[in-house]
């Protein structure tokens, strides 16, 4: 790709403009956020407000990889992440891909390809880890539950919600008003139902599209290069 100059901002690459434009705004994650509130129901979460607590479970994960890289900066001579690069990578912890590569843009733009790769195969894993410790912590009658929703959830509460997530996000937490307001923005689109149209087009094609350009602009930027070079006793591998 550098031969062809595709990525190469001053050559005017198609992937370089992409990146630039995509992930150098921060514009592609926010979309897919838009998308994925488009898909989402919070119904269950809105008649059973406590499940709101399995989302936090995340947060150990999070702040255990932010340790862990402080950790490895400290205790080897092979890695020198600084706070920033911790946080970025940290992210990885919550299995999310949109949120590490918003994050990593900003914090930690040196490590976005690695970021973004780790973040997304992480997700991909997920289904191959979760069942044996599904079935390490649970019984077998506890798996043939069925979940049944405690209450049914009036329209005007669903549309009322992401209004009022998003007014707690910008009084607590403005920096992430733009992740959460997107995916707020796109619920609103498919419980509200007069943009139909607008909520198929964000749940479909447009997260679709995203995500196609998102990855061709990611994968730009894992390239090996000659600054890496061996350390301690050939640790890294010469290009």
């Amino acid at each position: 790709m550098s031969s062809a100059g595709i990525a190469d901002a001053s050559q005017g690459g198609f992937l370089a403009l992409i990146f630039d434009f995509g992930i150098g705004t921060g514009l592609f994650p926010l979309l897919i956020f838009l998308g994925v509130g488009a898909m989402t129901d919070f119904g269950p979460l809105i008649a059973n407000p406590k499940t709101a607590l399995l989302g936090a479970a995340a947060q150990p994960g999070i702040f255990a990889t932010v340790l862990g890289a402080l950790w490895l900066s400290s205790a080897t001579d092979w890695v020198n992440f600084s706070l920033k690069d911790a946080c970025a990578i940290g992210i990885i912890g919550g299995a999310d891909g949109p949120t590490a590569i918003f994050l990593a843009g900003r914090m930690a733009p040196d490590l976005l390809g690695a970021i973004a790769v780790a973040a997304y195969s992480y997700m991909a894993l997920v289904p191959i880890i979760q069942p044996p410790i599904m079935r390490l912590l649970t019984t077998e009658d506890e798996r043939r539950l069925v979940m049944q929703r405690l209450r049914p959830v009036r329209q005007i509460e669903k549309i009322v919600f992401p209004l009022f997530v998003l007014r707690i996000c910008i009084l607590l937490l403005p920096s992430a008003t733009p992740l959460v307001g997107m995916l707020m923005l796109g619920n609103l689109f498919r419980e509200c139902g007069v943009v139909e149209r607008l909520s198929k087009t964000a749940a479909n094609e447009l997260i679709n599209i995203v995500t196609i350009l998102l990855g061709l602009s990611v994968g730009s930027k894992l390239a090996v290069t000659n600054s890496c070079r061996r350390k301690r006793s050939g640790f890294w591998r010469s290009a």
